[in-house]
């Protein structure tokens, strides 16, 4: 590729970010990852985390996911999306996509120095089932599995599309891991009385 700088622009602000109003959709992903990564300075101790071979289990998948979402990979392989929305459509799409990360950040500031990016235990780490924790069990899970599905659905590619379902995906595998290590950490008991009452992804189901 060429070193003009006006070259590397266009292929960086490509893909699905190339137009408008889809170029809304890269504004509100490129706005909260750069707040979530200014935001994880504020997080406490870790008195306890999964080992990072476990880890691969979801970070794979997520990782792969997040290589196909990427608008630069439609972009190189030359995609067309399967469907078209419309302006209005894909501004509907946009509130609904807010709306999902909306739902990690209040889920972010509830829990507080307790968060992490990684499945770990806490100083001082206790059952949160208060917040959006009320409604369920892995609310920044779910506020990103929704933003990330309806995101790729607007797209309209098939890369956009499948990097969502694996990135979903993993955080699904992710949550399964953290409650197996969140029950042995904080008690079965006591964590196992918050499964029986809060679903765990979706809300407003059956919890277990």
């Amino acid at each position: 590729m060429s070193q003009d700088p006006g070259q590397w622009f266009a292929f960086v602000w490509s893909g699905w970010t190339a137009t408008w109003p889809t170029q809304l959709l890269a504004i509100i992903w490129i706005l909260w990852v750069m707040s979530w990564v200014a935001a994880s300075v504020w997080s406490g101790q870790t008195k306890k985390h999964v080992m990072t071979s476990d880890s691969l289990r979801y970070r794979i998948p997520i990782l792969v996911g997040a290589i196909l979402f990427l608008p630069w990979t439609g972009q190189v392989l030359g995609e067309k999306p399967l469907w078209q929305f419309g302006s209005f459509g894909i501004y509907v799409m946009a509130v609904l996509t807010l709306a999902g990360i909306s739902f990690t950040w209040w889920a972010r500031i509830h829990l507080g120095r307790f968060w992490s990016n990684a499945i770990t235990h806490k100083e001082g780490h206790h059952v949160i089932d208060t917040g959006p924790y009320g409604l369920v069990r892995h609310p920044i899970y779910t506020g990103l599995i929704a933003g990330m599905l309806v995101t790729g659905v607007a797209v309209g590619t098939v890369t956009a599309i499948l990097g969502a379902v694996l990135i979903s995906l993993g955080m699904a595998q992710k949550a399964r891991m953290e409650e197996v290590f969140l029950s042995a950490e904080l008690g079965a008991e006591e964590y196992g009385a918050y499964r029986r009452r809060v679903p765990m992804l979706i809300p407003f189901m059956p919890a277990g």
